[in-house]
Formats: C-alpha cells, sequence, structure tokens
C-alpha cells in the first residue's frame, strides 16, 4: 500500500521517538498522536525507567495528547506507533475514541491489531479504530531486531 508523504513524516516521528527508547536501553517503540495534521503527543517505551509495565509509547503519547488538548476524548485523532499495539494499549485507544492507528511492524507474540487479535476493528465494542500497517516496516524491524540482538550479545 503507497502512503502519503504525511503519513510516512508521522512515523518518522514515531521512529525517532523509538530512538530515544535505545538511549534508555528501552524496547524501541515510539508512537505520535497526530490531530488536524499536527502532533500534539509523543511517546516511547518508558518501562524499565519509570518502572511501570504500563509505560508504553501508546500510553505516553496519549497522555501527552490528552494533556495537550485538555480533553481525554481524543476523537479524529490517529496515532502512529511503530509497533502493533499489545491488548493493553489497543484498550486504551479505544477508550480515547482515537480514529486512527498507522502501525510499521507487526507483533507477532503480543499484537491486539491483526496478529494474535484484531480488538480496534472488532464490532463489538462501542468504537473502533481504522487499522493501517506496513508504513516503515522494514525500518521498524531492523530497530527491534538490532536491539534484541545486542541485547543477546551482552548477555552471552
Amino acid at each position: 500500500m503507497i502512503f502519503s508523504e504525511q503519513t510516512y513524516r508521522f512515523m518518522y516521528a514515531a521512529l525517532q521517538e523509538a530512538e530515544k527508547a535505545i538511549e534508555d536501553n528501552e524496547v524501541p517503540v515510539g508512537a505520535v498522536v497526530v490531530k488536524d495534521n499536527k502532533i500534539i503527543g509523543r511517546g516511547y517505551n518508558q518501562v524499565v525507567r519509570l518502572r511501570d509495565a504500563t509505560a508504553h509509547a501508546e500510553m505516553i503519547a496519549l497522555t501527552a495528547a490528552s494533556n495537550y488538548i485538555g480533553e481525554w476524548r481524543l476523537e479524529g485523532a490517529s496515532i502512529f506507533v511503530t509497533l502493533e499495539p499489545c491488548t493493553m494499549c489497543t484498550g486504551a485507544l479505544l477508550a480515547a475514541r482515537v480514529s486512527e492507528l498507522y502501525f510499521a511492524s507487526y507483533d507477532t507474540k503480543f499484537g491486539a491489531c491483526g496478529s494474535l487479535y484484531n480488538l480496534a476493528e472488532d464490532g463489538r465494542t462501542n468504537h473502533t479504530i481504522k487499522v493501517y500497517s506496513g508504513v516503515y516496516a522494514d525500518e521498524s524491524k531492523k530497530m527491534l531486531q538490532k536491539f534484541f540482538n545486542d541485547i543477546r550479545r551482552r548477555t552471552n
């Protein structure tokens, strides 16, 4: 699928957030929330840094976006994430009423937007999210593989 130039620009911003996670020795996942073609929230994984299992990139970006607009409902907003969201993050995206989700790489172990589950587009909930995948998928996958290969090398 060919995406718009803006879509690539916003996913590139999410990849930059993922690079911040690497600097903190965190799993390199980044996210940005966009509304009216403007980034209103940014986040990257900070589970280790904050000692908080819920400190995923999406959760931090949602909080930043909600604080920015002064509202927990993010209707009309899109989120760009470098890795398919897990069940926790997908639940938060649904609760926040995010309209669109763009993610780079599938997460075959924890993904809840097409891999293991598709909670985002499940019509049984009171809200659904339009999901798009594959934007900068190779770049995201390489970043994740390098991170985990580096960890394996250090522990051996």
